[in-house]
């Protein structure tokens, strides 16, 4: 976990592409990113399965397995997770976690990750509360959470959907550990997030949503005689494993 911890560095925060399959990941790691998470939105999307429902334990282990190969360091959205979970991923070659709590009870959440740090220890625990996420948001109890959660012995702490400078510096004034933000293209930029003293800042599903936007714009783009991006990736760059090797000719 050390060389993964080191890099949530006060002013020059993580930034954290989230992937979905192993073309994102290892596109992105060519791209020069040290660090890649997943995206539970992306994993569920792309198997027909709901998101925040628990639903892809088994589609996400198996990308972990995959994404094993690449050399990055790897954190795992496991959604409200186990256990369990937490050190399937360990094991499969994940380097951390983001455990959400669903705005459940807070001191479940919280013996949630003292379990998970006492069978996984290497493991970087980010523990995320939803008091931001598609809700108003109540300041008091963010910090009340991440708090207890960093008490717990959480690494690092997220509050998605966290989006005033003076609510964001609160929270990093609240607690010694990384905090973690999402990204949000209208309200931020890395640099102001790095003002702020945020480590860590993540994609979430913007990369993804980002994708099957250009997917229906390409499509319709051919239909109606529109002009195409011009500069895609070829065909043989991405006809790649994860471990390097070309794949089939096929097309």
């Amino acid at each position: 976990m050390s060389g993964f911890a080191a890099l949530h560095r006060t002013g020059d925060p993580l930034v954290l592409p989230n992937v979905w399959d192993v073309a994102s990941a290892r596109l992105l790691a060519e791209a020069g990113f040290a660090a890649l998470g997943t995206t539970s939105l992306g994993v569920a999307a792309t198997n027909g399965l709901p998101d925040g429902a628990g639903a892809t334990g088994a589609e996400t282990l198996a990308l972990v397995r995959r994404l094993a190969a690449l050399p990055v360091h790897l954190t795992v959205d496991i959604e409200i997770g186990s256990v369990a979970m937490a050190v399937a991923v360990a094991e499969a070659g994940a380097v951390g976690v983001n455990v959400e709590d669903a705005m459940g009870p807070a001191p479940e959440h919280a013996a949630l990750i003292r379990s998970v740090k006492r069978e996984a220890p290497g493991l970087f625990v980010n523990a995320r509360t939803d008091t931001h996420w598609q809700r108003n948001g109540d300041l008091t109890e963010a910090i009340s959470r991440i708090r207890r959660y960093a008490d717990a012995g959480a690494d690092g702490v997220f509050v998605p959907g966290l989006a005033e400078p003076a609510d964001i510096a609160a929270v990093v004034a609240a607690v010694d550990v990384p905090v973690n933000i999402l990204f949000l293209p209208d309200r931020h930029t890395v640099a102001a997030l790095a003002e702020l003293g945020v480590r860590r800042i993540s994609s979430g599903s913007l990369l993804f949503r980002a994708a099957v936007a250009a997917v229906v714009d390409t499509a319709t783009a051919v239909r109606d005689g529109r002009i195409v991006r011009p500069d895609l990736p070829p065909y043989a760059e991405v006809n790649v494993g994860s471990d390097g090797r070309s794949g089939l000719q096929c097309r």
